[in-house]
């Protein structure tokens, strides 16, 4: 197993596979690099080296009480980087891990990044805070999260991977398996770093965007029941100075397993 300590000494699981040009991959919510597996795969076999690790409180990473935050979560990419001395870097986030790579960029800046990719992710307001994100996702429903993990965390992550992989749409071709895989991978990780994870939903990552000056890939389906493609991806292309926006139809919000196919086309592309 490949592991790094923190600058503030939280120990870090991360992959590696491949040789080539380096992307790290960011995953999102409560899941860990697992979820990228089919990605890291894929890339991999088409000459590039793929970097995946678990953020802090999740899958095989820490559990620190504290610092479970995008700020800590910056410094964590930055630590991984400097650990494996990459350069002309391809950032990948997805969800939760688009706002950690727009924050890692804003703050170390693009000396070291050829390029980003942010997937069905949260910037730059996924959430209708004070009324900033009118088609934003409601404060009330991110409480109800908080509560829902708080309560019985197996049931709600059980619950959640329906929307989650669109599998309540009809015609909807998800399987058991995966669902499952959202649930076994979500409680690897710590009751308290994914509770406190819900409040960078609630962030406004314009700021962060506008200082990013390298080609950004805005990768979002029509269909996300998580992350509203409205008030993220359509903003987030227009914020970033050098953005491309694709959208997926009928993708849902899990849909680097789904849609993968589709998902590994376009950053194959965009990546070569």
């Amino acid at each position: 197993m490949s592991n790094f300590t923190t600058r503030d000494g939280v120990e870090i699981y991360y992959k590696d596979w491949g040789t080539g040009q380096p992307v790290v991959f960011s995953h999102g919510w409560p899941l860990s690099a697992d979820a990228w597996d089919d990605q890291m795969n894929f890339l991999a076999d088409k000459g590039f080296r793929c970097i995946a690790h678990d953020r802090r409180g999740h899958g095989r990473s820490g559990q620190p009480w504290g610092g479970n935050d995008v700020d800590h979560w910056a410094d964590d990419i930055a630590d991984l980087v400097s650990h494996i001395g990459v350069t002309d870097v391809i950032h990948v986030g997805h969800s939760t891990g688009g706002g950690e790579v727009a924050r890692y960029i804003a703050t170390y800046g693009t000396r070291h990044v050829a390029k980003a990719v942010l997937i069905s992710s949260i910037p730059p307001l996924m959430v209708n805070v004070d009324g900033k994100s009118p088609d934003g996702t409601p404060v009330d429903a991110i409480d109800a999260i908080r509560a829902g993990v708080l309560a019985d965390r197996a049931q709600f992550y059980a619950d959640v991977a329906v929307p989650f992989y669109g599998a309540n749409r009809p015609g909807a071709k998800v399987s058991q398996g995966l669902r499952d895989s959202f649930v076994t991978i979500g409680l690897q990780g710590s009751l308290r770093s994914q509770y406190e994870t819900t409040w960078s939903w609630q962030i406004d990552y314009t700021e962060d965007l506008k200082k990013i000056d390298v080609p950004v890939l805005v990768l979002h389906g029509d269909d996300d029941q998580i992350v509203p493609i409205k008030a993220t991806g359509m903003r987030s292309a227009k914020v970033v100075k050098n953005g491309t926006l694709v959208v997926i139809p009928g993708a849902p919000h899990g849909m680097c397993s789904t849609h993968k196919d589709r998902v590994n086309k376009e950053l194959l592309t965009f990546c070569s």
